[in-house]
């Protein structure tokens, strides 16, 4: 370098050979290097100098480096660019290369090659002169009229473009700042010229020759913009846009396609700015929405969150803000939909009329959170649609069973890569309209993950006091779910927090009683799978007693969907004879007339009449007649083709020794019957237990034999050897069957002091017994949950009298009063109560007898 304001470049430069581009001074370039003398130098020369001196290299445009080092170089192009790297980037894909990204300093003129390996190296004569400028320094050299017409054409393409994008402001100022010298070789690397003029600017050694040669380009560039905005009348300032101002962009044969498809996307981007003023969104949404509609507008397509914010405006514009669907509030009409449509199911049908009825007098009732909670089967996701069909609404369901990120109801934030919005909004964004109804189904199967936990960020959603500003982490903006109608459905409200139990109306649904299961079958079960299955009325026909086999022998549930597949199963049998039958009629013959007979299914054959036999075997034409006839289903038929039974009714077989009772029990699927054994043998008096028993259950054992010990003498218990100590030299057995199932709970109580007192005693219980309820100590007899499911169960399996707690009466109510009306209800206080109605004749107990002992 010299002193003073004049630089010099090293008189000695490696070459950097390029043959796509052409850098000028004063312009910047990115390159791509694959050849082995380039990579030579870039590693020997840029990775490892350590001074300012060796990042400066020569390029060399229009040639090209060969593709091995042993073949020889091609001739040098004379002049080249002086460059500084300022920046090298590595990479192993789809090969090894480096990537260049360099700065043009001046013109050089190659004198002499001095060597061709590793790298090219020539010695080099400086044409242009670098000097030091400072902020609003000028050239005092008089320029003359040349430069002035150059910088009058600069100036006015400069101002056609758009002052608001940062690249044109900044190239305007360029233009007053930088010296008049250095502006062609700027200019004509914005704007569009191709290789070829380029190199004719770099070789351009005279600053004369440069302005002429450049003020073609310009004047080529204005009109090109002049003519880009005629045929843009309807777009203003935008328009301007278009034109590209990036350096090295090349001209290629799609670029009328690319300026067609810029022009498309700018008609999107209007259209969805259109879409955003003309909206109904709230004020907050409509700034956040036209703050990103202008970042949008600023921001090349290329880069990855244009499709991220459009991704978002769209969906924005989507949600329905304001829309809504106006609820058909007509009781009568509803009362009719919903009988129509579910038998049975009172509570929930009150429930819903009575809100119609809020509604008829208050218009801007926010929306009730509901939870149905009951056994599977029972009808709960389906009455949430008919409540929809009900109010006239949209009806959305989310299925909650192992969601375990919160995002799910939240959404992601926008800075994640691939986010999304929640369920909630994502449904709102389905149904198109901001009252829908809302199935939250399956909200007890909750999940817990490290992605948070999705029943907390539900408690938002369900509070009536907060959802009215409901923000999901996608939108980030608030969104009214005040008017939404939220439907929950869980079999138990054990596994949900008590905090989102707390946000919703908890409505029970019961299981169905046998009546109602035949009710339901006949009135919806039965015609629709007639339709699944392709048949009619005319052609199978399921009696009502049929239908009580079906549910009593076929199924054990507290729903329906059991015997929904079981009528199904039938319906497939029927189907086959149908189409054999059919098959029959296409091919006649005197062989199948005679054997019609044994055509009909099960013991249909007894319903054709005497009458109808000779016509079938004199006609053949009347062989479809079996076919067409109704099916006759009855409990052989059942048996060919559901199999043997799968549940009898053992009741009073079981209970045909003593040790054993009846006891009622909870489950999420419902109630049902559940059987306790006892005996006993010689041992040293340990209490076993079997069955998968919970604590709770174990301690109600132990409590049990601690008060049957005690009161041993008063009911005249004994063990074997007649010994009032129960355990004295006895172990004790206690077994609950099923032993894969768990079980726990307090209620069974009552059932283990009734079998052990059978045991002692060697009487029997009554086989049409059943009971439940806690013990204590002292013989008392506590309340407990579940009363109108163990009922039901206790109805199903055709017992007569249930033992339950009498603090348990105000239960009964609920149950239906043709299933009251069959069940005899004893209600007990103490245990003393629950082993006299266990027992025939009661259990007797032995008088205390007052010895006075004399004083004298």
């Amino acid at each position: 370098m010299a002193a003073g304001s004049a630089i010099q470049i090293p008189t000695r430069l490696p070459l950097l050979l390029t043959h796509e581009s052409v850098l000028l001074p004063g312009s910047t370039m990115r390159t791509s290097v694959d050849s082995p003398r380039n990579m030579q130098l870039v590693r020997s020369r840029l990775l490892k100098g350590t001074s300012l001196r060796s990042t400066i290299i020569g390029v060399i445009p229009n040639t090209s480096d060969p593709t091995s080092d042993c073949d020889d170089l091609p001739n040098l192009h004379r002049i080249g660019t002086a460059a500084l790297a300022v920046q090298v980037v590595g990479s192993n894909w789809p090969k090894p290369h480096y990537t260049l990204l360099v700065t043009g300093l001046c013109r050089f003129q190659v004198l002499q090659l001095l060597k061709e390996k590793p790298y090219p190296v020539a010695e080099v004569q400086q044409l242009d002169r670098l000097e030091q400028f400072t902020n609003g320094h000028k050239s005092e050299e008089e320029l003359g009229e040349l430069s002035e017409q150059f910088y009058k054409y600069a100036v006015q393409l400069v101002e056609m473009l758009d002052m608001s994008v940062p690249a044109v402001a900044k190239l305007r100022r360029l233009l007053d700042n930088l010296p008049r010298e250095a502006l062609p070789d700027i200019l004509t690397s914005i704007i569009r010229t191709t290789n070829q003029e380029k190199l004719q600017i770099l070789d351009a050694v005279r600053l004369e020759e440069r302005f002429k040669m450049t003020i073609p380009l310009l004047v080529r560039q204005i009109e090109g913009l002049k003519l880009l905005q005629k045929t843009r009348k309807s777009k203003q300032d935008d328009d301007k846009r278009v034109v590209a101002i990036r350096p090295n962009r090349r001209i290629s044969h799609g670029s009328i396609t690319e300026d067609e498809e810029e022009e498309e996307d700018h008609d999107d981007v209007v259209m969805l700015e259109k879409k955003i003023r003309t909206s109904s969104m709230s004020e907050q949404a409509l700034k956040v929405c036209l703050k990103e509609i202008k970042r949008l507008k600023k921001m090349p397509q290329s880069m990855p969150e244009y499709a991220l914010t459009r991704n978002y405006l769209e969906l924005m514009v989507e949600l329905p803000w304001n829309k809504s669907t106006k609820d058909r509030l007509e009781i009568r009409a509803a009362r009719i939909v919903l009988d129509n449509d579910h038998y049975a199911m009172e509570k929930l049908k009150k429930r819903v009329l009575e809100y119609l009825a809020v509604r008829q007098l208050k218009n801007n009732l926010k929306g009730p959170i509901l939870c149905f909670v009951g056994p599977p089967g029972v009808g709960k996701t389906s009455v949430g649609r008919s409540i929809a069909k009900t109010l006239g609404r949209e009806f959305h369901r989310i299925a909650l069973g192992g969601v375990c990120d919160q995002s799910d109801i939240r959404g992601h934030r926008r800075t994640y890569v691939g986010s999304m919005p929640g369920r909630i909004i994502n449904g709102l964004k389905t149904v198109g309209v901001n009252n829908p109804v809302f199935l939250l189904d399956e909200v007890d199967k909750l999940a817990k993950s490290l992605q948070g936990d999705p029943a907390a960020a539900l408690l938002e959603v369900l509070d009536p006091e907060q959802n009215h500003s409901f923000t999901d982490h996608y939108l980030n903006v608030a969104f009214d779910l005040s008017q939404v109608l939220f439907i929950a459905t869980a079999n138990t409200t054990a596994t949900i927090p008590p905090a989102l139990l707390d946000r919703m109306e908890v409505i029970q649904v019961p299981g169905y009683t046998q009546e109602e299961k035949i009710e339901i079958a006949h009135r919806h079960l039965i015609p629709k799978q007639l339709e699944l299955h392709g048949l009619t009325p005319q052609q199978i026909q399921i009696p009502q007693v049929t239908t009580l086999g079906i549910i009593t022998r076929y199924t054990r549930e507290a729903g329906v969907r059991a015997l929904d597949r079981k009528l199904g199963a039938i319906c497939r049998a029927v189907a086959v004879k149908v189409a054999e039958g059919q098959h029959k009629e296409a091919k006649p013959d005197r062989a199948e007339v005679v054997e019609g007979e044994d055509f009909l299914p099960f013991d249909c054959k007894e319903h054709v009449t005497e009458d109808a036999k000779p016509e079938s075997i004199n006609d053949a034409a009347d062989l479809a007649l079996p076919p067409e006839m109704p099916i006759l289903i009855d409990f052989h038929a059942l048996k060919d083709i559901l199999g043997p039974p799968m549940y009898d009714m053992e009741v009073s077989e079981r209970l045909n020794q003593p040790g054993v009772a009846i006891g009622l029990a909870w489950t999420p699927l419902g109630g049902e019957i559940m059987f306790v054994e006892a005996s006993r043998m010689d041992g040293e008096g340990q209490l076993t237990l079997t069955g998968q028993l919970g604590d709770v259950m174990k301690e109600s054992a132990h409590l049990a034999i601690s008060w049957l010990r005690s009161n041993a003498k008063r009911y005249q218990l004994t063990n074997a050897s007649g010994s009032f100590d129960l355990l004295d030299n006895t172990d004790i057995h206690l077994h609950f069957p099923a032993g894969a199932v768990t079980k726990d709970g307090p209620s069974a109580g009552v059932t283990i002091v009734t079998c052990l007192a059978s045991l002692f005693s060697g009487r029997l219980v009554c086989s049409d017994v059943a009971m439940t309820g806690e013990i204590t100590l002292r013989g008392l007899v506590l309340p407990v949950g579940g009363i109108k499911d163990k009922v039901l169960a206790a109805h199903r399996a055709g017992l007569k009298r249930i033992i339950i707690p009498q603090r348990n009466e105000k239960d009964l109510e609920e149950i239906a009063a043709h299933v009251r009306q069959d069940l005899t209800f004893v209600l007990a206080a103490c245990l003393d109560e629950v082993l006299n109605a266990a027992f025939d004749g009661g259990f007797a107990v032995k008088a205390r007898l007052e010895h006075l002992n004399s004083k004298l």
